[in-house]
């Protein structure tokens, strides 16, 4: 067959079998991003959440169940709040009692212990050339009760502190005194001058190194014990404001209550009160009596004890420089070389016994403790007279004289200095009996109220969202 020229030719087969072309402008469906039941697509759950809360807030069962939700929120937070306050303040508390108060007495019986080692020594020293049992005695437990509670403070102290590093300089020297004055004794016991260029050697150390160290550790341990004070006496202010933020609440929610149903009381909330206002109370009166314990503790105790540890560290320092004026015999001068160096630090020490004494008697809250200080004040005042007797013996150059009145057998000023040592003892065990029983006090008045904070926000919270709940279900 023969067609036109302008015929169009036959499509071929694979043409009629092509896909056709998709039309211009159609776009393939794609799957939705976001599950089924989950926030729309391009909005957070942040987002929906507060759309939520804003659409439930437009109806008074939203807003009551808003209401619920942060009462219950305030009640709890307070009780936590509150537990984890009084229990930081309480371990404070128990670390006075337990810790750093024990740890500074016994810094300062380290200090009496050297210094009345270095007395002792001395004493012995002048008895003659076989030194006393007693002597010898009363040295080897000075040196032994130091040695003890090194390592005691050693065991309860931080390697890097500053109280590790005195105890680390008091083990070094230790060793090196008792040395010097087994060296001394020695020669002593042979008759060789040279046993008091010992002793004076030991001394000078003991004064130069030892009793420093052992000083700034006392130091030290004072310090933290009034760390530890002013972070048990502390008011906890984020408590009490979150107490009274609780409250406040409560109130406004109740009044609320009343407003919108002239029902005077719901049970609920009035139970979530009354347990915030318990712990509120309970918090306040606690805390108070924790001050005034404590306050007492340091004006009658802490105070009292410091000024006596004072007095006893003058008394044997003033001891120990008596005993060296005769064994140096004047051969160590002051500074300008005009008068005798241990006879002039006696006079010093003196002069700070006296004064610690008088300060001690004025903090001394009964008699119990005014009557031992008042003895050490008669007897320091009859060492002094005894003193100055022996001074004029010795003076007069009668040494021998001079020795019995200082470590005689009777009416010397070795006897004076026992009595007041004996005394400023008394007075010092009234004064720590007094702080333990304040710092007692003040730790036990904290002992339940963590737990029971934390029992009756709980149990507020509870209240709280049952009152509201009871609003609720009139409207089911």
């Amino acid at each position: 067959m023969t067609y036109p020229p302008n015929a169009p030719a036959a499509p071929a087969t694979a043409q009629a079998t092509a896909p056709a072309p998709a039309r211009p402008g159609t776009v393939p469906a794609q799957p939705s991003a976001a599950p089924a039941g989950g926030p729309p697509a391009g909005r957070g759950a942040w987002a929906v959440g507060r759309e939520r809360l804003r659409e439930a807030a437009t109806t008074e069962p939203g807003r009551l169940q808003i209401l619920g939700a942060v009462l219950a929120l305030l009640v709890v937070a307070f009780g936590a709040v509150t537990a984890l306050e009084v229990t930081d303040r309480g371990s404070s508390a128990d670390d006075v009692v337990s810790r750093s108060q024990p740890l500074s007495a016994d810094a300062a019986a380290v200090y009496r212990s050297l210094a009345d080692a270095d007395t002792t020594a001395a004493s012995g020293f002048l008895a003659g050339t076989l030194e006393p049992a007693e002597s010898r005695k009363r040295y080897d437990e000075d040196i032994a009760t130091a040695a003890r509670l090194l390592v005691k403070a050693a065991a309860n102290t931080e390697v890097s502190s500053a109280s590790a590093r005195e105890i680390t300089t008091l083990n070094e020297q230790l060793p090196r005194y008792t040395g010097l004055i087994e060296r001394a004794r020695a020669a002593n016991r042979q008759g060789l001058p040279l046993g008091g260029a010992y002793l004076r050697y030991a001394n000078q150390q003991m004064t130069a190194e030892l009793l420093p160290a052992a000083e700034r550790l006392y130091a030290a341990e004072t310090r933290r014990l009034h760390e530890d004070d002013d972070s048990a006496r502390t008011w906890p202010f984020l408590s009490l404001a979150l107490g009274l933020l609780a409250l406040g609440a409560l109130a406004w929610a109740q009044r609320r209550n009343y407003a919108r149903t002239h029902r005077v009381f719901n049970q609920g909330l009035v139970a979530a009160t009354a347990a915030s206002l318990v712990v509120l109370v309970w918090l306040l009166a606690a805390h108070t009596v924790v001050r005034a314990e404590l306050n007492a503790a340091r004006a009658h105790g802490q105070e009292s004890l410091q000024l006596l540890n004072e007095a006893r560290i003058s008394s044997l320092t003033a001891r120990a420089n008596e005993n060296l004026t005769l064994v140096a015999r004047g051969a160590v001068l002051t500074e300008d070389g005009k008068n005798d160096k241990y006879e002039a630090d006696y006079a010093a020490s003196m002069t700070a016994l006296t004064t610690a004494l008088a300060s001690a008697r004025e903090l001394a809250d009964d008699d119990a403790g005014r009557f031992p200080v008042d003895e050490a004040t008669k007897w320091t005042a009859d060492w002094q007279k005894r003193h100055k007797a022996a001074r004029a013996e010795d003076e007069a150059g009668n040494y021998e004289g001079a020795l019995s009145l200082i470590v005689g057998a009777k009416k010397t000023t070795g006897q004076s200095f026992d009595q007041v040592d004996a005394e400023l003892e008394r007075a010092l065990a009234h004064e720590q009996a007094e702080f333990t029983r304040s710092a007692d006090d003040a730790r036990g008045a904290l002992t339940a109220l963590p737990l029971g904070a934390a029992a009756l926000g709980i149990l507020g919270a509870a209240g709280a969202v049952l009152g509201i709940n009871r609003r609720l279900s009139e409207y089911r």
